[in-house]
């Protein structure tokens, strides 16, 4: 890939003020893919991982809205959400694990889940060539 995808989060309504208290809001999340980075933004949050380091993806979903809307660490595995709705989101796992959820890049997490708006190209343009997609 030699130029840049990105993607929106997908946004319930239901969430959006709550959210945006936070300054989580369309205009301010955002995941961007190129050939060598993968940046997502989800408000003044951020996280930043090299393509390479990314091990796999997989679809997952429908949430419960107290584990999924808004930034989340998982306490089973360490885990980083940034959710916005509850019906589906994209898991992407790491080989060396990600900061994101803190400012001080303490805290490390195995994997990001993301809610963003097109999930299927996501998962198709992060799924190396030659292994067969997940199914959607």
């Amino acid at each position: 890939m030699s130029h840049e995808e990105e993607f929106g989060f997908a946004f319930e309504e239901r969430y959006r003020p709550l959210l945006a208290v936070l300054g989580i809001r369309p205009s301010t999340c955002r995941l961007t893919l190129t050939g060598e980075l993968l940046r997502v933004r989800f408000g003044p949050w951020l996280v930043l991982s090299p393509r390479r380091n990314i091990t796999g993806v997989e679809l997952s979903g429908p949430y419960s809205p107290v584990k999924a809307i808004g930034v989340r660490v998982s306490l089973a595995d360490g885990g980083l959400t940034f959710g916005s709705s509850t019906t589906q989101g994209v898991c992407i796992c790491f080989r060396r694990s990600v900061s994101g959820s803190e400012p001080l890049g303490l805290l490390r997490h195995p994997a990001l889940t993301v809610t963003v708006e097109d999930p299927a190209r996501l998962i198709g343009l992060l799924t190396p060539a030659g292994r067969p997609a997940p199914a959607l």
